[in-house]
């Protein structure tokens, strides 16, 4: 039974959207049993991390870079997960106000260093919402459980 960790900056009703539409796909019911915890940075943690599968983390672009709380969540888990999730499977989204290469570029550098594997390249949705967000975040949810379930990540 494959055990999904879901960490998103929700500031905002927009992003929580995005958030739920991660979690309706991980849940989706062509699935059999997939275990989920799905949270905001700040109520992850390093055993989290360890307990997990496979991997989503979501993001705003703030000032061109990820989120504050989302870079919280990084530091403390990244020494005490650092030699036990090499290879871990990941997959990024990112809310963008202008381009969101920022955020998505310094997310990659610090994944980098945990050797995580992407499972496909980041999703970035720039400007104002639309929801056709909310199709490619559930989309990138029931990725990442198909891909889990059937052994491939």
């Amino acid at each position: 039974m494959p055990n999904v960790l879901v960490v998103s900056n929700c500031p905002s009703e927009n992003t929580e959207q995005l958030h739920q539409a991660v979690v309706r796909g991980c849940r989706n019911d062509m699935f059999g049993e997939i275990e989920l915890r799905a949270f905001i940075p700040w109520d992850a943690g390093p055993e989290d991390v360890l307990w997990a599968d496979g991997v989503i983390l979501g993001t705003t672009e703030n000032f061109g870079y990820m989120s504050g709380a989302l870079k919280d969540f990084l530091e403390r888990i990244y020494y005490p997960c650092l030699e036990q999730t090499e290879g871990l499977p990941v997959a990024l989204f990112v809310k963008g106000g202008l381009d969101g290469q920022g955020a998505k570029s310094s997310v990659e550098r610090i994944l980098t260093g945990l050797r995580w594997r992407f499972i496909q390249p980041p999703l970035v949705m720039k400007g104002d919402f639309r929801p056709e967000f909310l199709e490619s975040c559930e989309h990138l949810g029931m990725t990442m459980c198909a891909g889990l379930e059937a052994g491939i990540f």
